[in-house]
């Protein structure tokens, strides 16, 4: 079974651009070039998108490829399909990486143990659980990336035509 997702790499040093492409290749197992455009949001840096449509699983293979690379900063996410849910992995040099299952809609799916696991701590006086919840949506991530996201003038633009 196939999903689609994209590849959103925020920003890559000039050197490591043609490694990205090498990696992304080797887990599509067929040629990537990617449109790569200068990144406002960290001058020196690079960013690029490429829609991808693999079997269902491709987007941890990629985020696996891409995770620990001094300077990266990526997100990654796969549309659900018949057999496997969406997903969705974000990564920054401060912060490593993060994985949520989504649904159909995009929406963060958090299993019902880990929110367990962030009530107990949070009633332990071990956690905060406002910041466990924010952690397991991603709010560290999302609020990182976000100045990222933003391509500056001349950058591609995508239409989504599903609404989420």
């Amino acid at each position: 079974m196939t999903t689609r997702g994209v590849l959103y790499v925020h920003s890559a040093p000039r050197a490591l651009c043609p490694h990205v492409e090498w990696a992304v290749a080797g887990v599509l197992g067929t040629r990537v070039s990617l449109d790569w455009i200068r990144q406002p949001a960290a001058p020196g840096t690079w960013r690029s998108e490429f829609s991808w449509q693999a079997e269902a699983g491709t987007a941890s293979k990629l985020a696996s490829a891409l995770r620990g690379w001094h300077l990266l900063r990526f997100e990654v996410t796969a549309e659900p399909c018949p057999t496997a849910e969406g997903e969705r992995y974000s990564c920054t040099p401060e912060l490593g990486i993060f994985h949520a299952v989504t649904g159909i809609h995009g929406d963060i799916l958090i299993p019902e143990d880990r929110l367990r696991a962030a009530l107990t701590r949070s009633q332990q006086g071990e956690t905060n659980l406002e910041a466990d919840i924010a952690k397991l949506l991603g709010k560290p991530w999302d609020d990182e990336l976000e100045p990222f996201r933003y391509a500056g003038e001349g950058a591609p633009v995508r239409w989504l035509h599903q609404v989420v």
